[in-house]
């Protein structure tokens, strides 16, 4: 875990990149890093495609991650974790929800979604953690947490502590939400923390 680094947030509109984006910087300010962030979603509310971009440490000028430079990517989509795959190293650690969200041109049968995307993340040597983010909300009971839970699975790769996650949740969440959201940000966490734990002992 570093203590400086370059998080992209990326997806499509409407699966709550923002509020996961401002999660993790309120988390990682109330860890005592400096953190800058800046989104684009000029075509959210079409569906279209949405990067965050975040970048924490000790100082830091610029919120834009420069190509290469990206050390982690939480990818809402599988198609969005290959399209923004030049900001990202052989280092690079991938949070992939398996969630697939048809581009029109796939939904009208002009082109077709490609197969085998983890792999060929993988082949690149970078590191992919792929969690089906809806099946974890859908089990706790509110499918709208899927953001949450990615957050939760991304955290591991933080040295941000969980309880300061927690905290920021009850903080900007609204108070009927905040149990729930605690709950996947915990499932997400536990998911790959297990994950990672099994394959260090592999």
């Amino acid at each position: 875990m570093k203590q400086s680094g370059n998080i992209l947030f990326t997806g499509v509109g409407g699966q709550g990149i923002l509020l996961a984006s401002e999660l993790t910087a309120y988390a990682q300010l109330a860890a005592g890093y400096d953190v800058k962030k800046s989104e684009v979603h000029g075509m959210a509310q079409r569906g279209g495609s949405v990067v965050a971009h975040l970048k924490y440490g000790e100082r830091v000028y610029s919120p834009l991650i420069e190509p290469g430079t990206a050390d982690i990517q939480v990818a809402f989509e599988e198609l969005e974790a290959v399209r923004y795959l030049p900001f990202l190293h052989r280092d690079s650690a991938v949070v992939v929800n398996t969630q697939r969200i048809l581009p029109p041109a796939v939904a009208t049968g002009r082109a077709s979604y490609p197969d085998n995307i983890l792999e060929e993340l993988r082949t690149r040597h970078i590191h992919v953690v792929a969690v089906d983010a809806f099946a974890v909300a859908r089990e706790i009971g509110e499918i709208r947490t899927a953001n949450v839970v990615l957050v939760g699975a991304m955290s591991n790769f933080l040295a941000v502590s969980p309880g300061i996650f927690l905290d920021v949740i009850d903080e900007r969440i609204k108070k009927g939400f905040r149990e729930v959201n605690k709950k996947a940000f915990t499932a997400g966490r536990d998911l790959v923390y297990a994950s990672r734990r099994h394959d260090a002992k592999r």
